[in-house]
């Protein structure tokens, strides 16, 4: 498998933390370390740029990656806001999307899912799924797919598995990684 593009990191970290008392998630100790620092230190080795979402404590994420990136003003759209704050991408580029309360998250999630987008040139994107949940946020695109997001959010839409709905979208086995994907949405002892 060849790719011809370089993949983009963006892990997203603009929730109002409404699961956690409003604290930011992403800043939340888990082991002695944020709950971001894990997820960017898996993520580093595989993007050539990391990108992080986030809506407060900017100059804090600075120090996880290259850029910090804050959603548009304007009513609020979910996780999708993250995708759409971005800068363009290339074309031929691939973006690998992952949330910050998921500390767990593989090394091989690009990889892995890239041995499935590349192989086929209709896919758009590939995310993660285990014998539980689709883990739609753990996912790789293409760059080409994010120029339909704004059309799909102007639409009044939110859902991110309904815009995949939109695209070529194919889910990648990760059954045997499942504690992978586990998140921390709520306050846990460790935090």
């Amino acid at each position: 498998m060849t790719t011809t593009g370089n993949i983009h990191g963006l892990i997203l970290a603009g929730g109002a933390g409404s699961r956690v008392g409003g604290r930011d998630k992403g800043l939340l100790e888990w082991r002695g370390k944020p709950l971001v620092q894990w997820v960017a230190q898996s993520l580093r080795p595989q993007v050539n740029t990391l990108y992080i979402s986030c809506n407060r404590n900017q100059c804090t994420y600075r120090s996880f990656a290259d850029h910090v990136i804050s959603d548009q003003p304007g009513p609020p759209v979910g996780p999708l806001a993250g995708l759409r704050a971005l800068p363009a991408i290339p074309p031929g580029d691939y973006l690998l999307v992952v949330p910050c309360d998921t500390p767990l998250v593989p090394a091989t999630l690009g990889t892995r899912l890239m041995e499935t987008l590349g192989a086929d040139n209709a896919l758009a994107v590939c995310y993660a799924e285990d014998q539980i949940n689709r883990h739609y946020l753990h996912a790789l695109l293409k760059s080409e797919c994010l120029h339909s997001l704004e059309d799909y959010l102007v639409s009044g839409h939110r859902s991110v598995r309904g815009w995949y709905a939109t695209l070529q979208a194919a889910a990648v086995d990760f059954s045997d990684m499942t504690d992978a994907f586990s998140n921390l949405n709520t306050l846990q002892p460790d935090c």
